[in-house]
């Protein structure tokens, strides 16, 4: 999950820039050519009261002139080119920490509308392995990040021993740290996804907690997973056995969930750019680098 706060900022964004451009544009229009009408009978008005009021900008004008080209250079740059998130959940752990500053690639998967997700030039398709972020399905206010594990035709298979299949293929993993050393009750492992190299996380003793399942992505769908495998809500949960988009409600969440289609893209996260832990920390850039 990232964010917190169940509100849609784009559209706020959205909103804002839109009242401010209309001021602006009526005041172009309309009110700048009366007080310019105004302004050439301020001699005989000199003397009254009017006077100051006829020769400054109403606040909302100048409020609109203001923000306006704020507001627009942020919708073009947070909607086509780059959006920040925070991490505040462990569901990409070990890639991603609580608390890391990401970057996400706002073009890599086309130039899509703020709000509606509707793309409008075609840039490039989410690949197996890529972290994107996404809005939630049942809450699309909501943004998540998972690992891209399955794309439209893909069969992808689990078990409960955590091994995962895309299109008969066992992603294979090889172990690389265990801890504590003795006992160990969660498990570090290099996992190979179609030649993409990433670090996953399982915890012993979480075998009935995983989830079994066979399916195929329908088109138009990509299937995510966490990396954190044992502590990720993701594609693998509430799932028909037998048809990815015919979900299963779930009374806990209050949610169907799923494969996630097309429209519900955000990006790509590409950099961690800074971090810092929750409560009172300094920030620090320890972790900064692309996220792989």
């Amino acid at each position: 999950m990232l964010g917190r706060v169940d509100i849609d900022f784009s559209l706020v964004l959205v909103i804002a820039t839109f009242l401010c451009g209309l001021g602006w544009l009526l005041d172009v229009l309309l009110t700048r050519r009366i007080r310019q009408r105004h302004a050439l009978d301020l001699v005989k008005y000199a003397t009254s009261p009017l006077a100051p009021a006829l020769r400054t900008e109403p606040p909302l004008v100048e409020y609109a002139h203001s923000f306006f080209p704020v507001l627009a250079i942020v919708l073009v740059l947070r909607s086509f080119l780059v959006e920040p998130f925070t991490i505040p959940s462990g569901s990409m752990l070990p890639t991603l920490e609580v608390g890391d500053y990401i970057l996400v690639n706002k073009y890599a998967y086309g130039l899509r509308l703020p709000v509606t997700g509707t793309e409008i030039i075609p840039v490039g398709k989410p690949q197996r392995g890529d972290i994107m972020v996404f809005r939630f399905p049942p809450r699309p206010t909501m943004n998540f990040i998972k690992r891209v594990i399955g794309v439209p035709g893909d069969r992808i298979r689990t078990d409960v021993n955590g091994d995962l299949y895309v299109n008969g293929e066992l992603a294979t993993r090889r172990l690389i740290r265990q801890e504590p050393a003795v006992d160990p009750w969660e498990m570090y492992f290099e996992e190979n996804l179609g030649g993409v190299k990433h670090t996953t996380r399982q915890e012993a003793g979480s075998e009935n907690r995983r989830r079994v399942l066979d399916i195929v992505v329908p088109e138009g769908h990509y299937f995510m997973m966490g990396d954190n495998r044992d502590n990720s809500k993701d594609s693998r949960y509430w799932c028909s056995q037998s048809e990815l988009t015919g979900c299963i409600f779930n009374p806990a969440d209050n949610a169907y969930w799923g494969a996630v289609p097309d429209r519900m893209i955000v990006g790509k996260a590409v950099y961690i750019w800074i971090h810092k832990d929750p409560g009172l920390n300094l920030p620090t850039f320890g972790r900064n680098g692309p996220v792989q």
